[in-house]
């Protein structure tokens, strides 16, 4: 299997060369054939471990 390229955005994602697999701590799988996976990493996304750009919004102003 070769090396994926793997960046860390920062306040963002992670982003990998695709395809991946996913494993999650239950032991399930998600799998990814996108040529560019972003991976969740605030856990905000409704898709993840698959970012949905959720980090992107604000929090509740003061």
């Amino acid at each position: 299997m070769g090396v994926n390229n793997i960046r860390i955005v920062k306040n963002g994602p992670i982003l990998a060369d695709g395809p991946v697999d996913i494993t999650l701590p239950d032991g399930s799988h998600v799998r990814s054939d996108r040529f560019v996976v972003a991976i969740c990493t605030c856990r905000r996304s409704a898709s993840y471990p698959l970012c949905d750009t959720s980090h992107r919004r604000k929090g509740t102003s003061a």
